[in-house]
């Protein structure tokens, strides 16, 4: 059964949360308030810039807050808020008071938490999607309302996969704005938790295998060091043919044609940016190096 068509408080950050306000933008949804993290400073200049979200909004006209106590003010009684990637705690008096529905990107319970994409990448999953879900005060715990599966492709990236996932999303949201039962169903499962990505897990350990030094690379912002230099290792691909390539090589160690070892592995540079300088092709890169057999190292 279908309602009347609801008010919307939209609480959202990133460029992940933005694509899905513009999806309801162009929906002509009724909108009422975006609610979204304050304006940072980025950039050498320090300038303040909006987020992705707040930007958005602006363009359509909508009215933005940076307090998330808003929400209840803005309020009224067939209003019904919408979360996607706010990144902050909702507080439970709203939650409790507000019928509120998350645009969460995995197949729940897999990927509770903050990092539910690169998880799933890391993890090697086959496959993740797109649930709506009625919150509660747990993290990520409440019922789902409707979910969609999306394929992990071999190459998939973090941004690539969700730049997929926010547009599948918009028309299952949708799909459920006008349901007059909103209850959805338990989670069924066992639950995962995708914490936070952390500071350390960027730097590449080349002891570890091949295809998980590829799946981090995939990922998340990935570097390695060399001569004291950080290089930011942007793409890597296994290689077709290795038999010209020395089976004794040390984990980290780089070849002609740009390979380097990772365990008993070998992966191919595809893309690289050198510190204080623009990304170029690893064989591009490769070709300037003095060094004979030059060793990648990690720093911590």
């Amino acid at each position: 059964m279908l309602v009347p068509r609801r008010s919307i408080v939209f609480l959202g950050t990133p460029e992940v949360a933005a694509v899905v306000l513009r999806g309801l933008v162009l929906e002509e949804r009724r909108i009422d308030l975006v609610v979204t993290a304050p304006d940072k400073r980025r950039g050498r200049g320090g300038s303040l810039l909006p987020t992705p979200v707040k930007t958005a909004a602006l363009a359509a006209g909508l009215p933005v807050s940076h307090d998330p106590g808003d929400v209840l003010t803005a309020a009224g009684p067939d209003t019904l808020g919408v979360v996607v990637a706010y990144g902050r705690i909702i507080a439970a008096s709203t939650v409790s008071r507000l019928p509120m529905l998350n645009v969460h990107f995995s197949l729940l319970p897999r990927w509770r938490g903050a990092a539910p994409v690169e998880r799933a990448i890391l993890a090697g999953d086959a496959e993740t999607g797109v649930c709506i879900m009625r919150m509660d005060e747990g993290l990520d715990t409440g019922n789902v309302v409707a979910e969609t599966r999306v394929p992990i492709g071999a190459h998939d990236t973090t941004d690539t996969l969700l730049e997929r996932l926010a547009r599948v999303s918009v028309p299952l949201l949708s799909s459920c704005l006008d349901l007059a039962d909103l209850t959805g169903v338990p989670q069924q499962g066992e639950s995962t938790y995708a914490r936070k990505i952390g500071p350390d897990e960027g730097d590449i350990d080349w002891t570890e295998p091949g295809d998980m030094v590829a799946r981090r690379v995939r990922a998340l912002r990935c570097h390695t060091h060399l001569d004291g230099r950080r290089i930011a290792i942007l793409e890597v691909r296994e290689p077709t043919d290795t038999a010209s390539l020395p089976v004794d090589a040390a984990p980290g160690t780089i070849v002609a044609g740009a390979h380097v070892r990772a365990g008993g592995d070998w992966l191919r540079l595809v893309e690289v940016r050198p510190e204080g300088r623009a990304s170029c092709s690893g064989a591009d890169w490769f070709r300037g190096l003095r060094d004979d057999h030059p060793v990648f190292v990690r720093v911590r």
